[in-house]
C-alpha cells in the first residue's frame, strides 16, 4: 500500500515539525506506520467517519488532534 499526501497534510507536518514537538512527531509516525500494516485497526482508535467524510478514517494523536486518511489499494 503507498501513502500518499495531501497538499494540507504536508503544511500540517511542516506545522509540528516547526514545533519542535518531539512527541506528537513521534505519535504521527508511529501511526502511520500502523496504518501501513493494519489500516482498519491497531494504534489510536481507528474510527471509520461518516457523512460528508464517508470512507475515511480517523486515528487519534492526542485528546484534540486526529489524523484522518482515505483506503486506496
Amino acid at each position: 500500500m503507498e501513502v500518499v499526501y495531501t497538499e494540507k497534510a504536508l503544511k500540517d507536518r511542516a506545522y509540528w515539525i516547526k514545533r519542535a514537538d518531539q512527541a506528537i512527531q513521534k505519535k504521527i509516525t508511529n501511526l502511520i506506520k500502523s496504518i501501513e500494516d493494519h489500516p482498519y485497526e491497531g494504534i489510536g482508535k481507528p474510527e471509520a467517519l461518516k457523512y460528508e467524510l464517508s470512507g475515511f478514517w480517523s486515528r487519534r494523536i492526542n485528546r484534540e488532534h486526529r489524523l484522518i486518511y482515505y483506503i486506496r489499494f
